[in-house]
């Protein structure tokens, strides 16, 4: 988006209708993320009735789910109630009726239990909160879970992982039905660093890895994840951290668990996977991301992380 064109300047092609079906407990930054123009958004709850989020803050409801027909997509929100129970009252139904007349259905978060619940994920990949994977796996056997996407895509269904996930399915909507540069411009209006895709990792290395305690090394990961490209050589990380390499090497992997060589490696695989996913080319990938050749980062997308997160 050039400087100074508002979002209001680029134009949609046309305003699709999307009903957010909420319930008592529903998390509100997951009803949040799916308002915005250039949509027509109809809040609904199973009853017409208003809905109180998670935190206690009352939900004004515009429609009852048999009221809403002719849906270009419908969000199921997700709360902490869908996947500890029990579920409430006539959201199923709900769910059922306003997913047979939509176009396509989405969820975020926990969403993805309600669409399970429902029988709309039997037989499809899906995916849920991190924290949340290995239960919808367990308690919906007929649904293929995707542990570690932010959000899966299988045919007009899709989910999202937790919360921020959200944004990018959200970004990835308007991309299919808007276009990339009104995509862009809206991720841009929220102030989001990356446009992430769906194959992106739910946690990124500095979320899954232990914060250390000490200030030094703290700082070192914070450089690492600001400049992936820059030199972390073992020698030039123990000279900015004031330690020998023996001793920075120990208190890493006590207090971040994983060698710092290992956390460098993870953090530039990420970055690189950042980079292609937005457009970059093999090689400029490598390169700002600081894998060095074009064949280096081919090897190590095939090997995976060299650290594993701690869930």
């Amino acid at each position: 988006m050039e400087p100074g064109v508002t979002l209001s300047d680029i134009p949609a092609r046309r305003t699709h209708t999307v009903a957010v079906l909420v319930y008592d407990g529903v998390r509100l930054l997951d009803v949040a993320v799916s308002m915005g123009a250039p949509y027509q958004v109809l809040v609904c709850s199973p009853d017409g009735r208003d809905a109180r989020t998670s935190g206690g803050l009352p939900l004004g409801v515009g429609y009852a789910a048999d009221s809403v027909s002719d849906l270009d997509t419908l969000v199921v929100p997700g709360g902490e109630c869908l996947v500890t129970g029990p579920t409430p009252t006539g959201l199923l139904d709900a769910v059922k009726v306003l997913a047979a007349g939509a176009g396509r259905v989405t969820s975020v978060c926990a969403g993805s239990f309600a669409l399970a619940a429902a029988g709309l994920l039997d037989g499809r990949r899906a995916t849920t909160h991190w924290r949340h994977t290995a239960t919808l796996a367990q308690r919906y056997p007929a649904v293929s879970v995707d542990e570690d996407s932010i959000y899966v895509r299988d045919g007009e269904v899709l989910t999202s992982a937790g919360v921020s996930a959200g944004i990018d399915l959200a970004l990835a909507l308007v991309e299919d039905d808007h276009g990339d540069e009104l995509a862009h411009a809206i991720a841009k209006d929220l102030v989001v660093f990356t446009r992430r895709r769906g194959t992106a990792p739910q946690m990124p290395v500095p979320a899954w890895t232990t914060r250390p305690r000490r200030p030094q090394l703290r700082t070192l990961c914070d450089e690492i994840v600001a400049d992936p490209a820059a030199d972390h050589s073992l020698a030039a990380l123990a000279r900015r951290a004031g330690l020998s390499v023996r001793h920075l090497s120990r208190l890493f992997r006590q207090e971040v668990g994983c060698s710092p060589t290992a956390f460098v490696a993870t953090v530039r695989l990420a970055a690189a996977r950042t980079l292609l996913d937005s457009g970059e080319t093999g090689a400029s990938a490598a390169r700002r991301s600081g894998m060095g050749s074009e064949e280096t980062l081919r090897r190590a997308l095939r090997r995976g992380p060299t650290a594993e997160p701690r869930r």
